[in-house]
């Protein structure tokens, strides 16, 4: 009866951790890896890869790391890093290759594709205080990842394309690209904390979001930003309007997910539109 009761207890500690489902699983290149660690009834492990700290929840009774894979991660077998109450062990996951396709896009704005000097002080200065954004970490075990789409619209620009613009290629396409009017409002995927917003060189205005544990939401070339730094939002809430500012062909949204600091494919979380 006393275990019986001591299970049941641990159930109800543990229920609001359980409610969340987990995003989809694609192990490749941009990608998220699912692996579980331990019993939910135990402590909380924590995990790292390439250095960085992964985020863990327990869903399904199990305490589970969602990784985020680089984009350029090679295929192959790769290990995440587990230590649980100072006993380190490691996990193997294998990452399957995947190809994106070539995407040809022509800029007006020719600084825009090759910054002058001053444009390069700029970029430099804007890198760390996005890099600040994408790096922070809110220790929570009530992560969210049951997502909707900010915006309605055609998606326009896929998550991955190696990139070339005005004939020079650049860094592949670290987001999903959605097409919308200008004015349209955008609004908050799941609930979180705003961890910056900003008028930047190639993103033009720009918030990013909180949701714990290293999982960011990046928004990119508003026309107007409706929130401030450090305010909380809960999912739904609008956060700006769509515009066309920054490095840009015309007005969209672009919608970035990160996930231990590295770029992932929006779609994993998001629900079929």
């Amino acid at each position: 009866m006393l275990t019986t009761s001591k299970n049941l207890l641990l159930a109800l500690l543990f229920w609001p951790l359980m409610l969340s489902a987990l995003p989809q699983e694609n192990a490749v290149p941009g990608g998220v890896v699912i692996l579980p660690l331990s019993p939910a009834s135990s402590y909380k492990p924590k995990a790292s890869f390439d250095d960085k700290p992964v985020l863990v929840v327990a869903e399904n009774g199990l305490w589970q790391a969602v990784i985020g894979v680089p984009l350029d991660l090679q295929p192959g077998t790769h290990q995440l890093e587990v230590d649980k109450n100072g006993q380190p062990r490691s996990l193997t996951f294998k990452i399957n290759d995947k190809q994106y396709p070539t995407q040809y896009i022509t800029i007006k704005d020719k600084r825009k594709v090759n910054p002058n000097q001053y444009d390069m002080e700029r970029i430099n200065r804007e890198r760390k205080r996005i890099d600040a954004a994408l790096q922070h970490w809110t220790e929570t075990n009530e992560v969210d990842f049951n997502f909707v789409w900010p915006v309605k619209g055609r998606v326009s620009g896929l998550f991955g394309r190696r990139r070339v613009f005005n004939g020079e290629p650049r860094q592949p396409h670290s987001g999903m690209d959605i097409a919308a009017a200008t004015g349209t409002p955008i609004q908050a995927p799941a609930a979180g904390i705003i961890r910056g917003t900003g008028d930047y060189f190639f993103n033009g205005n720009t918030v990013f979001i909180d949701h714990g544990q290293g999982l960011v939401t990046m928004f990119c070339h508003l026309s107007r930003i409706d929130v401030k730094d450090g305010q909380p939002v809960e999912q739904g809430e609008s956060i700006g309007l769509v515009g066309a500012t920054g490095r840009v062909t015309g007005p969209h949204l672009h919608f970035g997910i990160s996930l231990n600091d590295e770029r992932v494919e929006p779609r994993l979380f998001l629900p079929a539109q």
